[in-house]
């Protein structure tokens, strides 16, 4: 996976990212979701390279590689905001100043987030499988709380972490094949380590207090992403089906430019349909 991509550890102050990084002209980042690490990415960001991008891909604090602080009461260091300003802080030791940004899953919310916290820094931003977590929460029905049940599971304390380690390769559901398999054991690997899953579910912790106040405070000041947004989701996923179009949502509270379709795909598009999403990425980010 990876050649040619330069692979180090970088210190941000209260965390050390895992970074792999290659390419020269606009710069990319790429962040991953849930369970997954930086590899997921191993299909579109060479691609991306090949096409004259500068590409960054971490590993978000906590998964993967990347080592944050521990777990605090009010989940502060497993917030979004911080991860964001994690990638911030790498982007600038790689002597980037600004930059686009895709996420996917829990890594969209970090994108969101950088593009909240720091838009000077953003010039494009790409949310994959993505509606702001309020968003959700006050759309939470039967429908929703039975198909994404993992999030309010992840939120209990202990528990998750004592049942998920208990039999991480049960619990942890992966094909080898479609994920390829240098991929599929770095991932495998990560699900292993019992610090990695309490810093997973840590991250859902998050997203159901701190991270939660921090997008009702961004909707009540009338703050909205100021960079033009690209929405894609997975129609072989639920997000649709769940909540209508996603792109109206995004459109009537939460951005000033959206545009954006579903990818014929499961959830991780990265891995299942990465020609389709290259394809997708490249066309968008290259008009910044």
């Amino acid at each position: 996976m990876f050649e040619n991509f330069v692979v180090e550890d970088i210190d941000v102050g209260e965390a050390i990212i895992h970074v792999r990084h290659a390419g020269r002209g606009k710069a990319v980042l790429l962040l991953h979701g849930h369970p997954r690490t930086g590899a997921t990415w191993h299909r579109v960001a060479p691609a991306l390279v090949e096409l004259g991008f500068r590409v960054v891909v971490p590993d978000l604090r906590g998964y993967g590689a990347s080592r944050g602080p521990a777990p605090a009461a009010d989940h502060a260091p497993a917030s979004k905001r911080a991860m964001a300003r994690d990638l911030v802080v790498v982007m600038d030791a790689l002597g980037i100043g600004r930059f686009s940004v895709a996420g996917h899953d829990r890594g969209s919310y970090v994108a969101y987030r950088i593009a909240m916290d720091h838009p000077r820094k953003l010039t494009r931003l790409a949310l994959l499988d993505c509606l702001p977590i309020v968003e959700h929460l006050e759309r939470t029905d039967a429908a929703f709380a039975t198909a994404w049940w993992h999030w309010f599971f992840f939120a209990q304390p202990e528990i998750p972490e004592r049942v998920i380690n208990a039999d991480p390769d049960a619990w942890y559901d992966g094909d080898a094949h479609q994920m390829g398999q240098e991929n599929y054991e770095e991932w495998r690997g990560a699900t292993r380590n019992p610090d990695v899953v309490r810093a997973m579910v840590e991250d859902y912790r998050a997203g159901l207090t701190i991270d939660r106040r921090h997008e009702e405070a961004d909707r009540a000041a009338g703050r909205k992403i100021e960079a033009p947004l690209l929405l894609l989701w997975s129609l072989g996923d639920d997000l649709e089906q769940l909540h209508g179009n996603p792109l109206e949502i995004w459109r009537r509270g939460w951005a000033l430019d959206a545009s954006g379709h579903g990818i014929h795909s499961g959830h991780h598009m990265a891995e299942e349909a990465p020609e389709a999403l290259t394809a997708a990425l490249a066309g968008f980010f290259g008009e910044a």
